[in-house]
């Protein structure tokens, strides 16, 4: 019993989508990191040398708490930077996907023997038809 869940487990972690989403998992975290560093020491500074405004603010509630505003507004903005970049980043994969599914222009295919049986037997039905309403005119 335990043997036949170990490797249920197993074949369930070695799947290609579980390993895909823990190398996205990781890579996503590391990205993460680079735009909090971003936004902390390239960012914020600019902003604050611009406009005097600081994005390290905080609020003294009581006690010895705190709301932590700037770390906040430092999240947003970390959030729209990451947005942006993965948004940039799915819009190329769906334009290198789109460019590699352009129709083919293919060759005209050969009619099959049955569609080549039905066209002449079209062909038959119409001439006969024809040939009974000239007769039909002719009788008039």
């Amino acid at each position: 019993m335990v043997k036949k869940f170990l490797n249920e487990f197993k074949e369930f972690a070695l799947k290609g989508n579980v390993m895909d989403l823990a190398i996205g998992v990781i890579i996503g975290a590391a990205f993460g990191n680079i735009v909090t560093a971003f936004t902390e020491d390239i960012i914020n500074p600019l902003i604050s040398g611009i406009g005097g405004a600081e994005f390290g603010f905080k609020i003294k509630i009581y006690g010895g708490q705190y709301i932590l505003l700037g770390d906040f507004i430092t999240a947003i903005v970390n959030f729209i930077i990451m947005a942006f970049c993965i948004f940039l980043m799915m819009k190329a994969v769906n334009k290198l996907i789109s460019l590699g599914r352009k129709p083919k222009e293919e060759a005209p295919k050969e009619p099959t023997a049955e569609e080549k049986l039905l066209t002449e037997i079209r062909d038959l039905l119409k001439a006969q038809d024809g040939a009974a309403d000239k007769a039909e005119d002719a009788a008039e």
